[in-house]
């Protein structure tokens, strides 16, 4: 398995982040990587949809975890190689400050392979589109 994990604290609160993370068609707002985000029902594990990075085609992810305001889990599988997990969690703080923490886990047969290269590439820009997130999100109140 091959991991990468990223925190920041911001002054906004678990449900101002949360609005932004149901909200997926404004994810390119604020993660540059990102060109369009499509989901196919509500914002709960089991849904599905696509995201579609900069020069990429869309890739299918699938929503396997969502708790209001603690963050949820979704995850894209690269068949017969490996499943990339996006774990993203919120935990408030004294002040109506948020503890953001963005984390990406590759498993599968070839993660040890993968991983080194896939994961850096990946996870470059998480802390840039998290302070971008916290920014969009203290923005809509």
């Amino acid at each position: 398995m091959w991991d990468f994990e990223h925190t920041i604290e911001a002054d906004v609160t678990p449900a101002q982040v949360w609005a932004r993370y149901v909200d997926t068609a404004s994810w390119p707002e604020w993660d540059e990587g990102i060109v369009r985000v499509t989901l196919d029902g509500p914002f709960a594990a089991g849904s599905t949809g696509t995201m579609t990075p900069e020069g990429q085609d869309p890739l299918p992810f699938t929503i396997t975890e969502a708790v209001a305001e603690q963050g949820f889990t979704d995850e894209t599988v690269i068949p017969d190689a490996v499943t990339l997990r996006f774990i993203h969690r919120l935990a408030g703080l004294p002040g109506g400050r948020t503890k953001i923490t963005h984390r990406l886990e590759i498993e599968g047969p070839a993660a040890e392979a993968m991983g080194p290269e896939l994961g850096p590439q990946i996870t470059s820009d998480f802390p840039e589109a998290m302070e971008a997130l916290a920014k969009v999100a203290g923005q809509a109140g």
